[in-house]
């Protein structure tokens, strides 16, 4: 059997879409009812607090909406009581001449790691090009061999062409002596 019976799924049945004006008229209700909740909040606040208080000058509004806000944010007990959390570090932003660049900066262990990674590997290539490691005098050795048989080589070269020369000479020497 389908999943979903013997009828189908969900997925056969027809759809419905929300209208632009539907929408509209949710966000509305929504930003109405924000505004009931503010105004009941800062009549809650008003009257907890003392008359007394000096009011704000509004210098610069963004400033006083966002201390607002924070205040609004906070429900119930929360705004009266302050709790700072012993686990929370804060983050503390240096300025750029409380920073040390002179006092050496730790390496993560690959980081290290790399660098005598890097290291050894100059090392190695400089006593390789030294002829000092068993690879490199294993390398010379066998150049050694290799120019020695191609000199051998180049040497029967010559020996056979001079012996061509040679037998070509005493042929026309002799073709000469014949015609004559």
């Amino acid at each position: 059997m389908p999943k979903g019976g013997k009828k189908g799924g969900h997925k056969g049945r027809m759809r419905t879409y929300t209208s632009p004006e539907e929408i509209d008229a949710q966000m509305k209700a929504e930003k109405e009812r924000k505004k009931q909740e503010q105004e009941e909040e800062e009549q809650a606040e008003g009257a907890a607090q003392n008359d007394t208080t000096e009011e704000k000058l509004p210098a610069s509004g963004s400033d006083d909406s966002d201390d607002e806000n924070s205040q609004r944010r906070r429900a119930g007990v929360e705004g009266l009581i302050e709790i700072e959390n012993p686990n929370r570090v804060a983050q503390k932003s240096k300025k750029v001449t409380q920073i040390e660049l002179e006092e050496p900066r730790q390496l993560s262990r690959r980081e290290r790691e790399e660098i005598e990674k890097q290291k050894a590997k100059e090392r190695y290539m400089k006593m390789h090009l030294a002829g000092k490691t068993d690879q490199a005098k294993a390398d010379l050795a066998r150049l050694a061999i290799i120019r020695k048989q191609r000199e051998e080589a180049a040497r029967k070269k010559e020996e056979e062409k001079k012996a061509k020369e040679a037998a070509a000479a005493a042929t026309r020497g002799v073709n000469s002596l014949s015609l004559k």
